[in-house]
Formats: C-alpha cells, sequence, structure tokens
C-alpha cells in the first residue's frame, strides 16, 4: 500500500502557521560535522531532477503505455501477461498507471514541456472503461488522484498564461468518468465499497468475475474522502463526497468504544471486525491520515474530533517510543506483535501536521538509524531492528516524514538525511533501466519492479527538500497533499465548483474568521534552542546500532573522570535491590507499582542525572528488548489444572502458567494427578515443615520471597509429586492480567524433575476455597483438560497410597512467566489448541513485583512501553538469564474464572444449562454472577478473544 503523508495548507492551524516562521531558523544538527552549504543543496535538487528523469524516461521509452516499468528487462508490465503477483497486481488497470501518477509531479519539477505532452497522451491514449478487476483504493489514490492532481496543474499553467491554454478540463472529464465506474463498489448496506471493481461490468455478475468479497481492510474503506470530496466539489456532482462520507461514518461509529482504536479488517456487509489488531502501519495508515486532512481541505470539525479521539488513543497505546507497535482494540495494553512494517514510516509526517513535534523527531530517527543499517526500510523489522520481511519497493513514506521535519525544524540535519536517501538509492537502486525494488536488503538483490509511486511520491519529497521556494512554479503551501503526493487545492473548503472558464462559482472571501477553526497551537513547539531537535534525537542514536556502547564502566555525573561502579545491565536487575533502584533513578528510568503488583519500567532522559546517565538508562532499556527477542523461541502454551473430586468431577478447569523447568506435561498423556496440601511455610522458600501431609501429593505454594525453582526444590525434596504457586497480589486474575511463565533461577533446573504450574489469585483461591470445605481436593495436572468424569470412577478413594503419577517419570526441563488463569471449558479441544497457538503473540515487558516479588518488566520510556517481554527470572525481582525471561500471552480471560463448564462426555459436546446448573449446585464456591451464564455464552466470550489472538499470529500485512 502506498502512502504518504500531507502538506501545508492555509486552513492549517497556528501550527502549520508557525511553520513559516520556523523555516527561518538555522538549526545546526550537533552530529553533523557541517552545515549543508547552499550550493550542495542545489546540487542535491539537480541530482533529483536527473534521478527522475533517469526513471521517467525509461518508463516511457521501454514501459509506456504499460502500467509500470520492470527495470531488470527494461519492459513494461501488462497485466494478464506477465506471473500473477496477487493482490499486488490489482493496482494495475491497463491505464498507463505510472504516467498517469507522475502527471503533477512532473509540474512540480518544473517539466512544464514534458507535462502537457503527458497530459495529451493521458486524453488521447488511456482508456477507462477496460474489462479488469482492479482495486478500488488503488485506483483511487493512484488514478483518481493522479487526473485530479494533472487537472489541478493544467489549471495553474493556465491561469499563468503560457502553456496549457488549449486544455478544456479533460482530464476532470476523466476523473468523473472514473469515479462513476468506481460507484458500483459501494452497493452495501454499510456504504462500505467492495474492495475490488470491474471498471466495465461493475459489479455485474458473471461478467464483473467480482463482488463475492466479504472483507476490506480500513485503509481501504477509509482513504477516499479527498479525492472523492475533490472530485464533487470541481465536478459539481455531490454523489462521490456523499458516498466518501458515509464510509467514513461507518468507520467511526464501529470502533471499539473502550479503546477508541480501529481493526485492520472489517466485514462490509456486517461491520465485524475481522482483524483486531490495530496500528499505524498497513491496512489502518491512511484512514488517520484522511481524517485529519479531511478537516484540513473540507473545513468539517467532526472529522478533527474523530482524528484527536483516535490520535489520543494511539499515543497511549501504540505509541511506545520510539517504536510504534500494533495492540488488540480489545486488550490495547497488549502488543499484538514484536514487528513493525515500513508502512508507519509516514506518521512523524502526520504528526508534524498536526504539531506534535516530539514523537516524529524520535520515532523518525529510529527509522533513520533501520535505514543506515539496512540501507533502506525494511518492508518490516523487529523490535529489536532486524529484519522481518527484507523487501524493500522504493517506498517513499520515509522521504516524506524527512521533508515535513525539515520544513517544521529548519534543522538541516533532515537535509543530510534526504542525501542519504539518495546516496542508498543511486549505489543500490538504480540500474540502467532505471530503479529496481530490493527483493531483499541484507542481500542487495533487486526485484524487476518499479511502482508507479515511486514516481508519483519520493521525487516530490525529495525536490521539495532541497529546492527553494522560487524552484517551484507556485505555492505549495496552498495545496495539501494526498496520501499518494498528489496536490488538492485548498480553496475546495471554501467554493464547491469552479466552471469550464475556470470562474469560481460561489467564491467566499477569505478574512480572519475562516481560521476560527483551525487547530491551536498551544505550545510553543521548539524553545529558543535551536539545537531542540538535536537535543531529542540524541538519545536514540544509538538505539538500533548494536555496536552501541557496553562499557561496563560508567561515568560518574560531571563526567570529568571514569568512575568505578560497574553499569547495571538488565540481566542483573533486581527490584527489591535499593542500590538498583538508585542507579535506575540516576539513569531517569523509574518504576510504575501496577495495581496486580506488578511494575512497569519507564524512562524520561529530560529526567536523568546527566547525559551520560541518560545513556546509561537507554542502553539499560535496550538490553531490556534484547532480553525479550531471546524469549520467543521458549514460549510455552497455558496448562491446564483441572479439580477432579467430588463434587466437582473434572468440570471445574483453571488455566495455569507453565515453567520453563520440571516436567512437560505435554509428554504425560494422563497428565499428573494427585490431592493437593499446603506447604509449610506456605511460601515454600525453605525446607517444609510438613513433609508428611506433602509427600505424594501436589504441594501448593504462595508466591513471593523467592526463586520459583526454589521452592519446587523444597517441594520436590519433601516428596511432592507436582506444585502450584499461588499469586499474593489479592484479586489478581487472568480477567486483567496476561498468561505468563515462570522461569528458572539462572543455573541449571535439571534437577527439578516435578510439574510446576501458576495460578493468580483469584483462581488459586477456588481451590483453596473447595480446600476448606471439602478437606480433601484431587486435581490433574495436564496439557490440556481431560474428560470431565475422569474423576468419577475412583473419586472416593482418598488413600495416599493410591495417589500416583499417571504418566512416565518426569524428566526435567525449565521456565518462569505471567499467566492468564482462569475457568475454561474442557469440552473444547479446538479452544485449548487455539489457546497454544496463540501464546507467542504478544509480549510486553511488565514485572510483576510486589515489593520483593517481580516476573517480568515493562520497559518503556515516556510511559508507554519501549519492548515486549522480559523476565526478571526470579519471583523476588531478579532478572536473571537471558532464557529466563518470558511472557506468554494465550487467548482472552473471560470475566469471571470462578465460571465452571460441563460437556457430554461421550459426544464432547457443550455442556446444556441444565448442566451447569447441577455443577454450580454442587460447588459453592462457584459465584452467582456466574450462575445466571450460559455454557454458550461463556464459549463466546472465549471464542470471540481466542479468534482475535489468533489473528495476532498471522504474520501478514
Amino acid at each position: 500500500m502506498s502512502r504518504v503523508e500531507g502538506g501545508g495548507e492555509r486552513f492549517l492551524s497556528s501550527v502549520l502557521l508557525s511553520w513559516m516562521l520556523l523555516l527561518t531558523v538555522t538549526c545546526l544538527g550537533l552530529g553533523m560535522a557541517r552545515a549543508m552549504e547552499k550550493e550542495e543543496k542545489r546540487q542535491l535538487r539537480d541530482q533529483v531532477l536527473e534521478m527522475f528523469d533517469h526513471a521517467y524516461q525509461n518508463y516511457m521509452e521501454h514501459a509506456y503505455p504499460a502500467d509500470e516499468l520492470m527495470p531488470l528487462t527494461c519492459r513494461g508490465r501488462v497485466r494478464g501477461l506477465e506471473p500473477s503477483r496477487g493482490d499486488v497486481d490489482d493496482a494495475l488497470g491497463k491505464f498507463s498507471l505510472t504516467l498517469v501518477d507522475t502527471l503533477d509531479t512532473l509540474a512540480l519539477l518544473n517539466q512544464i514541456e514534458e507535462f502537457e505532452v503527458a497530459v495529451k497522451k493521458v486524453i488521447n491514449d488511456v482508456h477507462l472503461d477496460n474489462d479488469i478487476v482492479v482495486s478500488v483504493f488503488e485506483t483511487n489514490i493512484r488514478v483518481l488522484g493522479g487526473l485530479l492532481g494533472g487537472h489541478t496543474m493544467a489549471l495553474i499553467l493556465k491561469d499563468q498564461g503560457e502553456q496549457m491554454q488549449w486544455y478544456n478540463d479533460e482530464l476532470l472529464d476523466m476523473a468523473k468518468e472514473l469515479g462513476y465506474r468506481l460507484l458500483p463498489a459501494f452497493n452495501t448496506t454499510s456504504g462500505l465499497p467492495y474492495p475490488r471493481v470491474n471498471l466495465k461490468y461493475g459489479l455485474r455478475r458473471p461478467e464483473a468475475k467480482t463482488g463475492t468479497e466479504t472483507d476490506t481492510c480500513t485503509a481501504c474503506a477509509g482513504t477516499l474522502i479527498l479525492e472523492f470530496a475533490a472530485l464533487s466539489r470541481l465536478s459539481g456532482d455531490p454523489v462521490f463526497e456523499q458516498h466518501a462520507r458515509k464510509a467514513l461514518d461507518f468507520l467511526w461509529e464501529k470502533r471499539q468504544r473502550n479503546s477508541n482504536l480501529v481493526g485492520t479488517t472489517i466485514n462490509i456487509h456486517t461491520g465485524d471486525w475481522v482483524r483486531r489488531d490495530s496500528g499505524v502501519g498497513a491496512g489502518i495508515d491512511s484512514y488517520y491520515e484522511y481524517l485529519f486532512k479531511a478537516y484540513i481541505l473540507l473545513g468539517d470539525d467532526g472529522y478533527l474530533q474523530r482524528f484527536n479521539t483516535h490520535y489520543a488513543a494511539i499515543m497511549k497505546y501504540i505509541s511506545q517510543p520510539p517504536l510504534l507497535l500494533d495492540v488488540h482494540i480489545h486488550k490495547p495494553m497488549l502488543n499484538a506483535r514484536t514487528w513493525m512494517d515500513a508502512l508507519l514510516a509516514f506518521f512523524p509526517g502526520l504528526q508534524v501536521l498536526k504539531g506534535d513535534i516530539r514523537p516524529a523527531i524520535e520515532t523518525h530517527e529510529m527509522l533513520y538509524q533501520v535505514t543506515k543499517k539496512h540501507n533502506f526500510l525494511p518492508e518490516a523489522f523487529t523490535t529489536d531492528f532486524r529484519v522481518h520481511w527484507a523487501q524493500h519497493p522504493l517506498r517513499p513514506e520515509f522521504a516524506e516524514s524527512t521533508y515535513f521535519l525539515y520544513k517544521a525544524t529548519g534543522d538541516k540535519y533532515y537535509l543530510e538525511v534526504g542525501k542519504t536517501i539518495i546516496e542508498n538509492l543511486n549505489k543500490y537502486a538504480r540500474v540502467p533501466c532505471g530503479f529496481a525494488a530490493m527483493k531483499d536488503v541484507r542481500t542487495g538483490s533487486h526485484e524487476d519492479r518499479m511502482d508507479s509511486f515511486f514516481l508519483a511520491e519520493m521525487f516530490k519529497y525529495l525536490y521539495l527538500l532541497f529546492a527553494e521556494k522560487d524552484d517551484v512554479l507556485f505555492d505549495v503551501e496552498d495545496y495539501i497533499f494526498t496520501t499518494e503526493a498528489h496536490l488538492l487545492p485548498l480553496w475546495l473548503s471554501t467554493n464547491f465548483t469552479k466552471n469550464r472558464n475556470n470562474q469560481t462559482a460561489g467564491y467566499i472571501d477569505l478574512d480572519d474568521n475562516n481560521f476560527d477553526w483551525s487547530c491551536p497551537n498551544t505550545q510553543v513547539l521548539f524553545p529558543n534552542d535551536p539545537s531542540y531537535a538535536n537535543s531529542i534525537r540524541e538519545l536514540f542514536k544509538n538505539v538500533v546500532d548494536k555496536t552501541c556502547p557496553k562499557a561496563n564502566i560508567r561515568r560518574e555525573v560531571g563526567g570529568d573522570d571514569p568512575g568505578t561502579r560497574s553499569h547495571l545491565r538488565a540481566r542483573d536487575f533486581m527490584a527489591n535491590n535499593l542500590e538498583h533502584l538508585e542507579l535506575l533513578k540516576k539513569m531517569g528510568v523509574s518504576l510504575i507499582h501496577l495495581k496486580d503488583g506488578r511494575v512497569q519500567l519507564v524512562q524520561h532522559a529530560n529526567q536523568a542525572a546527566s547525559a551520560h546517565d541518560a545513556e546509561d538508562g537507554l542502553r539499560f532499556m535496550q538490553e531490556m528488548i534484547e532480553l525479550s527477542s531471546q524469549q520467543q523461541k521458549e514460549q510455552l502454551p497455558p496448562r491446564a489444572v483441572q479439580i477432579i473430586s467430588h463434587p466437582f468431577l473434572g468440570r471445574v478447569v483453571l488455566t495455569a502458567g507453565p515453567a520453563q523447568f520440571g516436567t512437560e506435561l505435554s509428554k504425560i498423556t494422563s497428565g499428573v494427578r494427585g490431592f493437593v496440601a499446603k506447604c509449610e511455610p506456605y511460601n515454600g522458600c525453605s525446607e517444609l515443615t510438613n513433609p508428611e501431609s506433602i509427600k505424594g501429593k501436589i504441594a501448593l505454594m504462595q508466591r513471593g520471597h523467592c526463586m520459583f525453582a526454589e521452592k519446587a526444590r523444597n517441594a520436590q525434596k519433601a516428596g511432592a509429586i507436582g506444585g502450584i504457586v499461588i499469586d499474593d497480589n489479592e484479586g489478581s486474575s487472568s480477567d486483567t492480567a496476561p498468561l505468563f511463565q515462570m522461569a528458572g533461577d539462572g543455573r541449571s533446573t535439571d534437577d527439578v524433575t516435578i510439574p510446576m504450574l501458576f495460578l493468580f489469585n483469584k483462581e488459586g483461591n477456588i481451590i483453596l476455597s473447595a480446600m476448606q470445605e471439602y478437606q480433601q481436593v484431587e486435581v490433574l495436572l495436564s496439557d490440556k483438560a481431560k474428560d470431565r468424569n475422569l474423576g468419577m470412577e475412583d473419586s472416593e478413594q482418598n488413600s495416599e497410597d493410591d495417589l500416583q503419577t499417571t504418566g512416565p517419570n518426569p524428566t526435567s526441563f525449565e521456565c518462569q512467566n505471567e499467566a492468564t488463569s482462569h475457568t475454561k471449558s474442557p469440552s473444547s479441544e479446538k479452544l485449548d489448541e487455539s489457546a497454544s497457538q496463540c501464546d507467542a503473540s504478544d509480549q510486553s515487558i511488565v514485572p510483576d513485583t510486589k515489593t520483593q516479588q517481580s516476573d517480568d518488566i515493562l520497559c518503556a520510556s515516556d510511559q508507554n512501553p519501549i519492548v515486549s517481554a522480559t523476565d526478571v527470572s526470579s519471583d523476588t525481582g531478579d532478572v536473571k538469564d537471558h532464557k529466563d525471561v518470558q511472557r506468554t500471552d494465550s487467548h482472552g480471560p473471560i470475566e469471571n474464572e470462578q465460571e465452571s463448564c460441563a460437556q457430554t462426555s461421550d459426544q464432547g459436546k457443550k455442556g446444556t444449562d441444565s448442566e451447569v446448573e447441577t455443577e454450580q449446585e454442587s460447588s459453592p464456591n462457584i459465584s452467582q454472577e456466574t450462575e445466571a451464564r450460559t455454557i454458550d455464552s461463556l464459549l463466546s466470550d472465549w471464542k470471540e478473544e481466542i479468534d482475535a489472538f489468533e489473528m495476532m499470529d498471522k504474520d501478514e500485512l
């Protein structure tokens, strides 16, 4: 998906008015050896023109009238004649895509004669009635936007009285024709368009060969308003704007009301979210962009209010400076993935447009570091900045944000960034017949493609970055950029149409009242210090570089002489160590205690004692990121604790967190079965004083005061056949906490041979309450729930001699982390399987620390988590070996983990309401709230959450 950020405009806000003042600022980046001289800037501008000419002329020579150039084989890409590339080919409609998309680039780059020739070719050669199925989204932003941008440029040149005097709105007529050909796609009850339409037959079957789709991406449906509204206001037909507004209205109504976020994919008929992950990259990106720009172009306050609502949610949940990580719309505190896609590079530019400069600088600097590491932005990269998807189709979003940051700050550092982009394009992507996309940024291999957006967007932003105001024939501030960088005039907000004679109909003279609804700039964007932008970038200069300083010697405050105190390493951090806490404070890292007993690590670099301490803090947070990245291979699915004694008979199943040590329950078909007994001392941190009560049973221990592995060793020494650690954080439950695993203690745990599981406080109390009521409570520890009647065979046998493990001899294993525990139906193997598939989908570094307890740490910068997943591998707060760190997230919790589920054992079907009532009567510890719920409602809750988390596991944009 090609996306681009928007530019200057008259109605912007005091924020944009501030831009004009800021352009006079001569900010010098502290990391630059010199400021770029005016002559070098001019040379780079000319180099951009030469590069554009190389790409454009090769397209015209070797590819036109085909849609795109294949630069490695020096020929045109004609759909149907080349092997299909899937959805990528939906942008091709046999309408000379690259030429149409490039029209206003020619005018902006002052290639006036070539522009006039190109307009004539489009008018005479391009046909829009081809029998071909195209993407509504791509056709709108590239072709319709290209025609409108070309029309706008033609009017400018015609008004200047020299060129284009023959022009009579032909491009506008073509745009109107194309608009009508796209309208059949909007024939849905929701108003959301079908993702594809046949240019000749619309959706008529069977000729159209489309119209059966049910899903579309949020950006696909929400990136229409600029082009469609401009078409309505230029042509006088309101139908286009009406359809685009209806689609936007529907998306707004379907936002998740608690988080105010939208999902990635939506059903166009029902409005149900198909993919519930939310971010600012692929699938959603330009929806947010168009809400804000619709306000700018159309003057509709409602769009600004919607954007501000979404933006606040983005900054609360998705922005984790300098990262932008997808989250789940229903559980926005949980990351939906551990990687980012390249399309989010537009977002700093949008933040500049809004006037939120600091996070724009932070994210852009991170992206620049990734670019320097790989020469280009990989199509996707991980939170520790490794390549996730290695392709790079010459996307322009990073260049776009670079241009807008330079425009806002005047900092010549961004000219150097632009120079790097130019050098990399010429060094790595330039080929004899144009510029070729990168197939793999790691190897430098090419792909035989040069997308139209490369000419439409990349060269616009690079040229404007280095050009002086006099180098452009018109004032860019009078126009707004669409997501494809096409230029639309801002006067569209104050008058509806222009007639054929270019006379404005109903023109409204601008006065001060026209600016009353602009965004107020309530803060000074930059202090008087011209190095403001550099002071922000400096904090992130080593965030990507794997060779960032790892010195063991840290400098003392003052920085004159190296100190003798060792730099605090993330793996050694203990949340209950006062010296460590003092070091964190000096580094600007603070601990926020969460309600469930965990702590969140947050770094405010500006609160560090010195610049060196701030650097140490960033290094510490980066090490936390590295710790988390090593956990992903060790994540285990949730386990089950099933109460099988009378009167539960296997109906009550609690989801438990696994351990990275001890017996692996998935290797024991029948699980480990036994009566439960409480350890003395209850925390299990010393040799047990009641071994006679523990021998042959499953030991219950309270979390806290020592390592999980130490608890396991003490229980095993007393003769326990298994162990359950119960969280001591009052009220903690799977409803509010994600699943986690228990890790080892940083040394070999091969000596631990009993299975260990973790239950949150609320779930653990179910077992404790049952013990108070029935004394003898038998449970089964297993990888998934077994038949609900398995306890009836011998539930009356209370002799400890009969209590043996039902599987093979325990084997050694390793583990620690936080697990979401809740009651779930043992009948649904599908749900269990789904749970195991989901546990790697999200990780958030949130240390579970209650005074002296800590299991995992949430690293953050400026109150936002910076990475997903780290472990403090002890029950006491010691961050130990990398492999001890882990958080595993399963499917989401239900509202009450005390709810029990029934099933028919012979058929494996869902339990009936009557079965639930019988079970509730026999289980006094089941809440009254649960009694009112049916199995169907429980399974419905689970299914929704499982589906959502399964979506997180799909590595696809």
